[in-house]
């Protein structure tokens, strides 16, 4: 068996976030959240449901990258217009995404960074499904470069995406459905288990010290067990291998370094 790839546990880490869910709808967005929720249904938890990221549901998993237009296997009739009465207003999904910005309190910012609203010196894709996701249904994240730059200090630019800020609660609001779980770097796995929901970290892939994360990190940092981060099974390696054909996860982390950290 080759050497394992960091994104190969990143992936495995990303399955984790998704284990007893039950019957709802994962959706992975980006190579390794989707190999996440995909290896998640292949293994621990069959009862998921998944889409081929167009119009239907599937029973099996659609690999990634170029195939065949009928490759899928289609269980059910799912279209956009569907999707928000379906699965998204109902909190029957548990999405994984990949913000620009992320801060303490799990805020995501996906629209701009600099200058103002008016005059942005970056504008990005806008806040997209995020303020409704956010308040509905389940979420986690996947970050494969764990920088500062990304784990703001104070607040993110633009908030496109509900976290738990107790600051940002307005009196009377109803927050019952934010429910942030999990965020996987190619660093450390996190979560929202700190002081009033901060972000902090649970475990730490190998090699990498808790002193690393944190300087990598633009706010405190909360620690938890900080057990070292579980290697992906063989069973494991094999699903994501034909889930991914074409390898495309070698691209996702620069130089593509393995997950065992040497000096």
């Amino acid at each position: 068996m080759s050497e394992v790839t960091l994104t190969e546990l990143c992936i495995f880490a990303c399955s984790e976030a998704f284990r007893n869910n039950g019957e709802i709808v994962a959706t992975g967005v980006g190579p390794v959240p989707r190999l996440g929720a995909s290896l998640a249904k292949l293994t621990h938890t069959p009862e998921l449901m998944m889409t081929d990221g167009e119009a239907y549901l599937v029973e099996q998993p659609v690999p990634i990258g170029p195939r065949g237009y009928d490759d899928r296997k289609p269980a059910g009739y799912l279209p956009f217009s569907r999707f928000f009465d379906s699965a998204v207003w109902t909190g029957r999904r548990h999405a994984m995404v990949t913000p620009t910005q992320l801060d303490r309190f799990g805020q995501i910012n996906l629209s701009y960074m600099g200058g103002t609203y008016q005059q942005p010196k970056t504008q990005m894709l806008g806040v997209r499904g995020f303020p409704g996701n956010t308040i509905y249904h389940t979420n986690s994240f996947f970050f494969p470069a764990h920088s500062p730059r990304v784990f703001v200090e104070g607040e993110v630019d633009m908030i496109s995406g509900v976290g738990y800020n107790p600051a940002k609660r307005v009196a009377g609001g109803n927050y019952s459905g934010v429910d942030l779980r999990v965020i996987v770097t190619n660093l450390c796995v996190m979560d929202f288990g700190g002081k009033d929901n901060a972000i902090r970290v649970v475990s730490l892939h190998p090699g990498v010290t808790f002193e690393e994360v944190e300087e990598a990190t633009g706010f405190p940092l909360e620690k938890g067990d900080l057990v070292e981060t579980p290697m992906p099974t063989a069973e494991a390696l094999e699903i994501i291998a034909q889930l991914d054909p074409h390898n495309i996860r070698a691209s996702v982390i620069k130089d593509n370094p393995p997950a065992k950290r040497t000096a």
